[in-house]
């Protein structure tokens, strides 16, 4: 018995000095107690919570080398490895989780859209509920701030800049021709069919330093990664017909969309100013190829073509007459790219785009014939060291031909061109020094083979999280941009243009409400300046024009108030002047107006099976040459104001009836003056007002989805 209970008192003994207590106390980087995180030895079963003071204690069985790990949510995984004799008493302090919905977030000069975005200040389908962009990427961000109303030409002017400034990506691939050409006074359309894409980032500035060559503005346009359905689409519309079709395999997907659009019937309905001869039609088709590796890399090809033609006479003060062109296009683009995670948290993104673009146009007896081939060769690497540091870095080669021949009757063929290889690389790195504060700082270099010079563009952008619900971000950069074509063809001894951005900005977020707020400025050098009224072989260029921008953007959203209703408002404030081009002298820009305001709304009723939407955009008047004055530029056309209205009604569970009226008041909008060459008998130049084909736009469309649940349809893209 003696035995047995020494024994006993051994064993007992044993295990008493076998146990080892683990405490501490667990708080923020500001002092803060953690409470409720989960503290435990990696790999047993030994562990506790914190309680209210933040404190814990657990003891354990374990010796030796062991590591403590300690979880909660909002912060980043703590762990330590040492001597169990080491974990006694411990104050351990827990780092904010930058990952989280509510961290900091870089978007000084940014609207980011689609899976990743944090924050969505527009979605992608609000590319084609929106009413008055009648499906186009551009007309829907024409809704935003930073943007200028210029109805005449239907491109994006960001900021003060002309729209050339402005370049626009695929899936990081460079698009060299995103604008369907179009005529004099005539608004053209961007060449992308909106259902492809997944997400848009849409830069007013500041943007990051993989891209380039754009003075103003990215627009990046990311296409699906992978389709949910099967299925197929059919459009029957007023101006045309479309087809889409998506496939699904165990490892691949194809989607692809075809439309025809011939505008004779309704030109026919309404006539317009101008005399159609041969109305737009245009044919095009566009499909995505995906393919899923078993080690989750992704390719994607993409691919568009499209034709366009048309013939008509438009009014000219100087031609009784008036004046004939004739415009016929063809369009390819490919655009290959190729995304995959590595070993080691490294990831790379490598792609190749090219570009064919063949334009005929004749203007009463001139003849010319433009052609571009371009591409753009890209790799990146992206390697993540933690949540708090992420480095980004890669090169891009650029590659440009571009030929044109010009003939008239009374002159012989003249040949003109240029070929431009421009070799670019980047840096950049994230860096977040907690959920409240992060950087992104990047610097990009680039040489152009045609202007024989390098150029370095340090860019760097801070944010402060500056409440629970609010930010501050501030953004500087250098940008450098060729001078474009029209230029080039001509003469190349030119160097880069240039501009500094300064941005600030403020973001509110809360309950499905987005309020910003931004202000800027932008400085321009080495702007293209010549002595003709427009840029000819004959003129003498310089790169001695300069200007500047500035202004605020106030954007608020708000899903929330209204039930069943989105509605989001934006205002803009330009002041710019520039002395480029021809001018005499330093001018606002006739493409920039002091302010530019748009109203979306959507709305849906439910007993109707309806969607109706609204928009109204206003634009203070441009500026004009007025040659009865002395002054250049000087003069303002009256306000731009427009009321659109859509309404989608669903037939079925797969059919969609649409309606869309652009301008529905039928406001008599003025986009400038044309004055006449010679003065009249009075001594004074006669002048007529650039008024649009038609004040306003309506379209019909039918739209059924075939799918395999028969519930599919596409009232969330109309």
């Amino acid at each position: 018995m003696k035995i047995l209970l020494t024994s006993l008192f051994i064993l007992i003994h044993f295990n008493l000095i076998a146990q080892e207590t683990i405490s501490g106390k667990i708080i923020d980087y500001h002092g803060v107690v953690v409470m409720g995180a989960n503290v435990y030895l990696k790999g047993t079963y030994d562990g506790t919570a914190t309680n209210e003071k933040g404190l814990y204690s657990f003891q354990t069985e374990e010796t030796g080398e062991q590591t403590l790990v300690i979880s909660s949510i909002s912060y980043e995984t703590y762990s330590k490895t040492a001597d169990i004799s080491n974990f006694k008493n411990c104050i351990l302090k827990l780092k904010d989780d930058v990952n989280t919905l509510d961290a900091v977030t870089v978007n000084a000069g940014t609207f980011k859209a689609g899976d990743n975005a944090k924050v969505t200040a527009l979605k992608p389908i609000d590319i084609v509920t929106t009413a008055g962009a009648l499906g186009d990427v551009i007309g829907a961000l024409q809704t935003l701030p930073g943007t200028s109303t210029v109805a005449e030409d239907g491109r994006l002017f960001v900021r003060g800049g002309d729209a050339d400034e402005t370049q626009i990506f695929v899936d990081g691939m460079r698009v060299f021709t995103p604008y369907a050409p179009s005529a004099n006074n005539i608004p053209t359309r961007g060449r992308f069919s909106p259902f492809l894409f997944k997400g848009i980032t849409f830069s007013t500035g500041g943007y990051s330093a993989e891209y380039g060559q754009a003075l103003s503005s990215v627009l990046l346009l990311s296409s699906i990664d992978e389709p949910l359905k099967e299925k197929t689409e059919v459009s029957i519309m007023t101006v045309g017909l479309g087809v889409g079709n998506t496939q699904k395999w165990k490892a691949n997907s194809l989607s692809v969309n075809a439309s025809y659009m011939n505008l004779e019937p309704y030109q026919k309905l309404f006539p317009g100013n101008n005399i159609w001869h041969k109305p737009i039609e245009t044919l095009g088709g566009e499909a995505v190829y995906r393919h899923k590796f078993k080690n989750e890399g992704l390719l994607k090809v993409y691919g568009a073509f499209s034709t366009l033609n048309l013939d008509l006479t438009q009014e000219d003060i100087n031609e009784p007459l008036g004046v004939r062109f004739a415009l016929e296009n063809r369009n390819l683009y490919i655009n290959t790219s190729y995304k995959d995670f590595l070993d080691k948290d490294w990831s790379i993104l490598t792609g190749v785009s090219f570009s064919n673009d063949l334009s005929t146009l004749k203007l009463g007896d001139v003849n010319i014939k433009d052609v571009e081939n371009s591409a753009h060769i890209k790799l990146v690497l992206n390697k993540y060291f933690s949540s708090r540091y992420k480095l980004n870095f890669g090169a891009a080669y650029f590659i440009t031909n571009f030929k044109e021949n010009y003939t008239n009757s009374i002159t012989e063929s003249n040949d003109y061109g240029f070929d431009n290889n421009l070799l670019s690389s980047f840096v950049e790195t994230d860096l977040f020094f907690s959920k409240d504060l992060a950087t992104k700082i990047g610097f990009r270099g680039e040489y152009s083979q045609l202007l024989k010079e390098f150029n370095v563009s340090p860019r760097v952008s801070l944010a402060y999280k500056s409440g629970a619900n609010s930010q501050i971000s501030l953004a500087y950069g250098q940008f450098f941009q060729n001078p474009k074509n029209d230029y080039l063809k001509f003469d190349t001894d030119f160097s880069a243009e240039h501009t500094t951005h300064l941005i600030a900005n403020y973001q509110y977020v809360k309950n499905k409400q987005i309020l910003r707020a931004e202000v800027y400025y932008k400085e321009y050098s080495n702007l293209v300046k010549y002595d003709t009224p427009i840029a000819l072989p004959i003129s003498n260029y310089a790169n001695n024009g300069s200007g500047f921008a500035k202004g605020l953007d106030i954007f608020w959203r708000d899903n929330k108030s209204i039930q069943n209703t989105e509605y989001w408002v934006s205002y803009s404030y330009l002041d710019t002047q520039r002395k480029y081009k021809n001018y005499p002298t330093t001018a606002t820009p006739n493409f920039a107006s002091t302010h530019n305001a748009s109203l979306v709304l959507k709305h849906w009723i439910a007993p109707w099976k309806s969607q109706f939407g609204w928009s109204y955009n206003f634009a203070s008047g441009r500026s004009y040459t007025n040659p009865n004055t002395d002054a250049f530029l000087a003069e303002k056309t009256k306000n731009y104001n427009a009321l659109n209205a859509n309404w989608a009604y669903l037939i079925s569970p797969q059919k969609i009836l649409y309606f869309s009226v652009s301008n529905v008041l039928g406001t008599q909008n003025i986009n400038g003056y044309q004055y006449a060459n010679q003065v009249n008998s009075t001594g004074t130049f006669d002048c007529s007002a650039l008024t649009p084909n038609t004040d306003s736009f309506f379209f019909v469309g039918l739209f059924w989805t075939i799918s395999e649940n028969k519930k599919d349809n596409q009232l969330n893209n109309l």
